[in-house]
């Protein structure tokens, strides 16, 4: 995403790996589409607009953000303005084209535009309302700038990630990481109840007593499966006031860093979160980031304990008291759109040797391996009470970087380099948010003791695989 590479994204899929033999979007040009919708049909049937290749607005609606994505063609767009109209989309194109929902589209490997078929936009569903009883019920095609500003604008807050361009759909069904998740839990702990459109065109609520399994599921479970969620209900936390922080620290120093940072933010109040972003280079450098519930008063004794660890005087020191909605956008970066490679990996432990985990990124000039610390109120919860699988894990590891057209063939060679380094130390998991179709044994990676469950539930609410792509749940 187009932010400084200090924070995450959040977002729903990520750039293939492997040289371009191995494209996902290569594969979708190579696959046969059974293209016999009734395109005119669906397009009466729809409040909202249908628009085909060469029809005005065409263009802008199907890209993504990642423009690496921009060969992906779907058949149409589905700009949905009703539930009603999902649903229409649904049925008229089940078993004849890829169908998939579009959200943010911020999909890192192009997931949402599917090559040859139907993109549902969302994005017209986009409402967010905060009431009084403390819940807030928010559109699946609201982006996270509207979902702070309008929960900001009622004193509430809600834990999510850092990209204001990112769709609250993407963030919410892979679990949901984000800079409160230490104090507040992961944006899925907050899921009350959500309105989904199965792959027979039924109209569903889930929730803790309607349709749980599929409620599970939804929590942690990734976007494109079990069905398209139109609308979600949270509950909301009073929204508190907030310290953001960056300390970028000398090349050189980076080791030193990693080994003090790791202790340190385990040791952390729940109410600190702070991550480690290493950028590549003849020296890699590193700087440290994020945000404390509380006045900074109370937050720079913590960073001071930091720097006295690692024995490393920052070269910057940035410690700013803002509330709820500007400390969002303290992490919200660049809305344009951006070239970009990138993958994952979970630490469930400390880096036993933080020397060789820096060691990947030297000469990676371009390259940041961000590093965004768990524990907290997420390790609160059960690994298997939602299913988000990496609730005692230590750490999400983002392995992000630039890329052009030329290029994306050699990047993506050396985010796999270390993608697999990070193995070699025994980093294996990953985040499906950052989905990767070269991660080795994805499926485990991203799910887990939780993944034989997953597969029940897409087969009870999809057993036709309607919504299918190569790392769907039920592609496992």
């Amino acid at each position: 995403m187009a932010r400084d590479p200090l924070f995450h994204a959040s977002g729903a899929g990520t750039e293939a790996r492997g040289g371009e033999e191995s494209s996902p979007r290569a594969a979708g040009r190579a696959a046969a589409v059974r293209n016999n919708v009734d395109w005119d049909g669906l397009r009466r049937r729809m409040s909202g607009a249908l628009l085909r290749p060469g029809d005005a607005g065409f263009e802008t609606a199907r890209k993504l953000f990642n423009p690496l994505n921009d060969d992906l063609v779907p058949a149409a767009v589905a700009q949905c303005a009703t539930v009603g109209d999902v649903r229409e989309a649904v049925l008229a194109a089940a078993n004849r084209v890829p169908l998939a929902a579009r959200s943010g589209g911020h999909s890192y490997v192009g997931y949402s535009a599917p090559h040859g078929g139907l993109m549902l936009d969302l994005r017209r569903l986009s409402t967010v309302r905060a009431h009084p009883d403390g819940t807030a019920t928010i559109g699946a095609g609201a982006t996270l700038q509207d979902v702070y500003t309008a929960l900001g604008q009622a004193n509430r807050c809600l834990p999510g990630g850092s990209c204001f361009t990112v769709g609250i759909a993407g963030v919410a069904l892979g679990g949901g990481i984000g800079v409160l998740q230490r104090k507040f839990g992961l944006t899925c702990d907050h899921l009350v109840s959500a309105e989904v459109v199965t792959a027979d065109g039924r109209t569903l609520t889930a929730s803790a007593t309607q349709n749980p399994n599929l409620f599970w599921a939804l929590r942690g479970g990734g976007g494109g499966n079990f069905g398209v969620v139109t609308q979600f209900t949270f509950a909301t936390d009073p929204a508190p006031a907030l310290t953001v922080f960056r300390l970028d620290f000398p090349a050189g120093s980076v080791t030193k860093m990693l080994t003090a940072w790791q202790p340190w933010i385990t040791a952390a109040p729940r109410e600190l979160w702070a991550n480690l972003n290493v950028s590549g280079g003849a020296i890699p450098r590193c700087k440290v980031a994020g945000c404390f519930v509380g006045p900074s008063s109370a937050c720079n004794p913590l960073l001071n304990d930091l720097v006295t660890r690692a024995d490393v005087r920052p070269d910057l020191r940035r410690v700013e008291d803002r509330d709820y909605f500007k400390a969002m956008r303290f992490f919200s970066g660049s809305p344009d759109r951006q070239s970009f490679v990138a993958s994952s990996r979970v630490l469930t432990s400390h880096a036993a040797n933080p020397g060789a985990v820096v060691s990947l990124l030297k000469d990676r000039l371009g390259m940041d391996l961000i590093l965004d610390p768990l524990g907290g109120a997420v390790a609160d919860v059960d690994v298997q009470q939602t299913a988000f699988p990496h609730r005692k894990a230590f750490a999400t590891a983002q392995i992000y970087a630039s890329a052009t057209a030329a290029s994306e063939a050699a990047v993506t060679r050396s985010v796999g380099q270390v993608v697999a380094g990070l193995a070699d130390q025994g980093i294996k998991d990953g985040y499906i948010n950052y989905i990767d179709p070269a991660l080795p044994d994805w499926a485990k990676a991203y799910y887990g003791p939780n993944l034989e469950r997953l597969r029940t539930v897409a087969y009870e609410y999809d057993p036709d695989r309607v919504f299918d792509f190569p790392q769907a749940v039920t592609h496992t």
